[in-house]
């Protein structure tokens, strides 16, 4: 009964935080006024609050820009948790648009969205990204392109890394700052969460959304760590593919060492 209590209450708050935050963010969109990138961490630290995620920041980010945060991805929880604590713009692919309640918060929030499979778009989809990363915007990347389990990290695809690329000859420097940013989710009601227990926390793709929303409402209290990386510089030479594999390691190690309590 108790948990039931928390999914309404939680769901009441959402809704009015959304009905109240919305037309301002609609008015700061349409003016294209500075507030538009802050008023979204507000939504999602009063997100976080409401389905009981616990946030913990290791490291920095970085301050330079143009800046590119390249993370893990687990589930949708990793946009709650990167949106509350910087002013940050999300790529994602294109049918999100269309979802209920999320397509409209990621339109909202200006989100990026690609189409991942239609090639001849995306040199204009890097652009983009590029143009957005000039402007001064925390562009994240999830480059594994699909969620896991939350135990590992997949394989990751090195052409996402073509925005950077196109963001260089606008930048100021002539350089774009990535700065790999691991998501591990540690705990559950206090406890250390172990790997049976991580599903709760990970959205792997081949599972219902409502279902796995009611039931991380349900549990009310979960913690996740995001340890933000050494930033590695992007410049006109660099190579894409050896800032992947480094991207990659750095992730890996500090996936692996956030999971295992150090």
């Amino acid at each position: 009964m108790i948990a039931w209590i928390r999914i309404v209450l939680s769901v009441l708050v959402l809704g009015l935080a959304t009905l109240v935050l919305a037309p301002f963010q609609i008015l700061f969109l349409w003016r294209d006024m500075p507030q538009r990138r802050r008023l979204p961490r507000l939504f999602h630290r009063i997100a976080c609050r409401m389905i009981g995620l616990r946030v913990h920041v290791h490291g920095r980010i970085d301050a330079r820009r143009p800046l590119m945060l390249v993370a893990n991805h687990v589930s949708w929880k990793d946009i709650l948790a990167l949106g509350s604590v910087a002013d940050v713009v999300f790529v994602a692919k294109a049918e999100v648009r269309q979802w209920p309640v999320f397509g409209v918060l990621a339109r909202l929030q200006k989100t990026i969205f690609v189409e991942r499979e239609q090639k001849r778009a995306a040199g204009q989809q890097a652009s983009e990204i590029g143009s957005r990363l000039a402007d001064g915007e925390i562009v994240v990347l999830f480059p594994e392109g699909t969620t896991s389990d939350g135990n590992r990290l997949l394989e990751i695809k090195s052409s996402l890394f073509g925005a950077a690329a196109s963001a260089v000859p606008q930048s100021p420097t002539g350089t774009v700052h990535v700065q790999p940013v691991a998501l591990a989710y540690t705990r559950v009601h206090g406890m250390a969460m172990g790997r049976y227990h991580r599903p709760i926390a990970a959205w792997p793709g081949d599972i219902a959304l409502l279902p796995h929303l009611l039931g991380v409402l349900r549990e009310g209290a979960l913690d996740v760590d995001l340890v933000f990386g050494e930033t590695i510089d992007f410049a006109r030479d660099t190579n894409r593919k050896l800032v992947s594999r480094q991207v990659e390691a750095a992730l890996r190690a500090m996936l692996v060492a956030r999971l295992r309590g150090r």
